[in-house]
């Protein structure tokens, strides 16, 4: 097994986009994350590791990205030799946390502590949904329009309790951050609902080949139940297809129950589920 690193996203893509398009549900994430760094570099705090693994026959068999200061993401693997090659290119690498497919993941920690990495704790599981087709939702008040900078202090409260929501957790720092992308819109649109005031919000970005994300999605909690969320996201999906997109993808918590529910009600399919790490501090 060979590690290829890559200079910059355009490099990755070629080596790695043929390989990555195969399964390009499963993959929305690392293409986001590509796109995002080819629109707005910037937001990162250091270079990005950009690598994919090939095989004695020169076949890529994995792949891999992470833009500091976030995780590492992993891709399908073909090749079970691959993780351990990227757990030892990647041992002396600062690393947060790595997400990646249920298994897979679980190696790569395995093998990355037996290199001399820290110790990997699992902190969440999520799902990857696909959507080919909007079933619309029940009626309810309220209509649809994108955030302007009028907006800003909203979103930014929106984008703090989603992150608690998500995660348990929110950096002011991180949210700003997030919060400046979003109402500039560079390769993505915040929406919001409103029934009289704003009621909830659902972001549109991460495009791939021939999809995009969905996602971040917020309902403060004394207006949920109601069927905003569920408005909101048949309405940009609906949009995002209209538009020529064959695919909408999203990810959800796979302990609640509600988000998974209400998705696939709507017409999201099930496609693959994540585990998420934490590397402890060396």
């Amino acid at each position: 097994m060979d590690v290829r690193h890559h200079a910059d996203v355009d490099a990755f893509l070629a080596d790695a986009g043929g390989f990555l398009g195969a399964r390009e549900a499963e993959h929305n994430l690392i293409f986001g994350i590509a796109a995002s760094l080819r629109e707005a570099p910037e937001q990162y705090t250091g270079p990005a590791y950009l690598a994919t693994v090939v095989d004695e026959d020169r076949r890529v068999v994995a792949a891999a990205i992470q833009t500091p200061p976030f995780r590492l993401i992993l891709s399908e693997i073909d090749d079970p030799a691959a993780i351990v090659a990227l757990a030892a290119d990647t041992v002396d690498r600062n690393l947060p946390g790595v997400a990646g497919p249920v298994g897979t993941v679980d190696a790569f920690v395995e093998a990355r502590v037996a290199a001399g990495g820290p110790v990997g704790n699992h902190t969440e599981s999520d799902r990857a949904f696909r959507l080919t087709a909007v079933r619309p939702p029940r009626p309810v008040r309220g209509t649809r329009r994108v955030v302007d900078t009028g907006d800003t202090e909203l979103v930014r409260a929106w984008l703090d309790g989603f992150m608690v929501d998500a995660f348990g957790r929110s950096d002011p720092a991180e949210v700003d951050s997030m919060t400046d992308r979003w109402i500039v819109g560079r390769g993505r649109t915040l929406h919001i609902w409103e029934d009289g005031e704003p009621v909830s919000l659902c972001g549109v970005g991460g495009p791939t080949p021939h999809g995009i994300r969905i996602g971040p999605v917020y309902t403060p909690r004394a207006v949920r139940g109601r069927g905003y969320a569920s408005a909101l996201v048949a309405a940009v999906s609906q949009e995002a297809l209209d538009s020529g997109r064959r695919f909408c993808f999203l990810f959800t918590d796979a302990a609640n129950p509600t988000s998974n529910h209400i998705y696939q009600e709507i017409g999201y399919e099930h496609v693959r589920d994540v585990h998420v790490y934490r590397f402890e501090p060396p």
